[in-house]
């Protein structure tokens, strides 16, 4: 009777590691234009979504209007699929050795794992989705598995830890061929 139960599942998204692990396989690609409805749908297949979380970080709008506009577009769109939460978190401003000012992501990690760990804790999934190569989720994968959830993590090659593959129970590339198919396919803009 148990076996023929449907998989509960729930993705967690981290955005800035999706960002970078995309500019990977090409410098000109951006999330702005990755369709994460269709592609998390085929994820969940025939399973039961529980919920999508969504991490990331709003840009300054100072300092680039048309990237932030966009991000601001993405971020609304994916406020728009059925049962996802965007979570946004604080970007601080750092300045390196030279004196170039950079901005950084502050709380995405933690509110990813607290999120992780509270819906395993309460029982509210199967099997959790980590969509990050970041090494600093090993331990919570480890300790996500030991509340006997499984983790599947979907990730980047290039920007994956080793050891976070090994805790998951599975794991899957996100290449060009996966990125290719899950880009949105607007309307081709004139050449001049």
């Amino acid at each position: 009777m148990e076996e023929n139960k449907q998989k509960r599942i729930s993705i967690y998204i981290d955005g800035a590691n999706f960002y970078y692990g995309l500019k990977t396989i090409n410098e000109r690609y951006s999330d702005i234009f990755f369709d994460f409805e269709r592609f998390t749908k085929e994820i969940v297949g025939d399973s039961e979504l529980i919920t999508i979380y969504y991490y990331n970080a709003p840009l300054k709008e100072n300092l680039n209007k048309w990237v932030y506009w966009n991000q601001m577009k993405l971020f609304e769109r994916l406020r728009k699929i059925p049962k996802c939460k965007v979570v946004l978190c604080k970007r601080q401003r750092r300045v390196d050795r030279d004196e170039k000012e950079y901005f950084i992501i502050k709380g995405d990690d933690i509110h990813l794992s607290l999120d992780m760990l509270r819906d395993a804790c309460k029982n509210k999934y199967d099997k959790a989705i980590l969509i990050s190569g970041d090494g600093d989720f090993t331990q919570l994968v480890d300790y996500v598995r030991k509340e006997n959830k499984e983790v599947e993590v979907y990730a980047f090659k290039d920007l994956t830890a080793v050891d976070l593959i090994n805790k998951a129970n599975r794991h899957f590339w996100i290449d060009k061929k996966i990125v290719n198919r899950f880009f949105y396919r607007g309307k081709k803009r004139g050449k001049k």
